[in-house]
């Protein structure tokens, strides 16, 4: 089957991790990707450990069915180089602070020169405009200033260091894709190219969808443990008997009705949709005592057959051989290209004709 994206050609320039993911995704349904990489410039994804043969295992990941280009932007004649491969490329992802790609001869407007037809995104952590438009910043600053760690984490203990990269991936590489994508289309429509300035603090904010709601139109402070999905009620994590986590998100009515039995809570029920603090923390109390005394095998062989939204807290290596994860495909032996294979999540994007076979 033919790939979605196979008739577009994409010009990589970004490192680390936002742009590389959009590429990797832009790769997996079909595009084909140069990636154009200096010889001299340490890039984190390559160098952190563990390594699988040459490279990290991150960057062996991150840089699936591509291409590279070896090149000094820096030196004499690259500028040139660059020009005349982007005439024959759709798509351009940069991910230097503002202003790098034009000093450099290389920016939006050199390379639309070259080819009217070109979409040009930038992703940065502040956007193209602003007062902190040349400001460093890391995933964790993004969250910091998009209004997300202030409602996230416990009352006693703060905003968590979370395991994912969320202002970088949700916030960068999967709003480049969209944004990319949507200009593919405008493309098609009008003929004309465009400019797509990605900030993944923009992204971050942009994704306090309930809680920015509720502060902004309904003027209620967003505070840590103080709302329904942030740990103020049931809807929470609870630990087991053997040091392990179960999760529930048990919110409706029917499915609150179903954890409460098999709990053995039942007499609780009447203040499982209650509204009031001291409400929940008194049912949380209770099915606390009750998950802590068993382990997570126990709970998971209760709940097996209990429609009640309540999963076990899995690690990585769990979540790979986990009988839904399996069955979706989600764990793929992706060719390093030594003839050697090295396993990797796979395209969570699934088409009804088409398969993922990575490269």
């Amino acid at each position: 089957m033919t790939r979605p994206l196979s008739h577009l050609k994409v010009l990589d320039f970004s490192t680390l991790l936002p742009g590389p993911y959009a590429t990797m995704m832009l790769a997996d349904m079909g595009a084909e990707v140069l990636r154009v990489e200096a010889p001299d410039r340490v890039d984190l994804a390559k160098v952190m450990p563990p390594f699988d043969g040459k490279f990290s295992t991150t960057f062996s990941y991150l840089s699936r069915g591509k291409q590279t280009l070896s090149l000094n932007l820096k030196s004499e004649g690259s500028v040139d180089k660059i020009k005349a491969l982007v005439r024959d490329y759709d798509i351009v992802v940069e991910q230097f602070r503002p202003g790098v790609m034009d000093r450099l001869g290389i920016g939006y407007e050199a390379l639309k020169a070259e080819n009217p037809n070109l979409i040009y995104c930038a992703i940065t952590g502040y956007g193209q405009t602003g007062p902190y438009r040349d400001r460093a910043g890391h995933d964790i600053n993004y969250l910091a200033l998009s209004g997300i760690a202030s409602h996230s984490g416990r009352q006693e203990s703060g905003p968590p260091p979370l395991g994912i990269q969320v202002a970088d991936v949700a916030g960068g590489s999967h709003h480049a894709v969209m944004g990319i994508l949507a200009a593919v289309v405008q493309r098609q429509q009008s003929g004309e190219g465009s400019f797509v300035d990605i900030s993944m603090t923009d992204a971050a904010f942009a994704m306090n969808a309930m809680a920015g709601a509720a502060a902004l139109a309904g003027g209620q402070e967003q505070t840590r443990e103080g709302g329904m999905l942030n740990g103020g009620s049931f809807y929470d994590y609870y630990q087991t008997s053997d040091g392990r986590w179960l999760s529930v998100g048990s919110l409706e009515p029917q499915f609150s009705a179903q954890l409460l039995d098999t709990l053995k809570l039942s007499d609780l029920k009447r203040i499982s949709m209650s509204q009031k603090p001291e409400d929940q923390q008194r049912l949380k109390a209770a099915i606390k005592e009750k998950v802590s005394e068993h382990s997570l095998e126990h709970w998971c062989g209760v709940f097996a057959e209990v429609d009640a939204c309540v999963e076990p807290v899995l690690s990585i290596e769990e979540a790979a051989e986990h009988s839904q994860i399996r069955q979706r495909g989600m764990v793929i032996q992706a060719d390093r290209g030594d003839g050697k294979l090295q396993k990797q999540p796979g395209c969570p994007i699934q088409f009804s004709d088409w398969q993922s076979a990575e490269r």
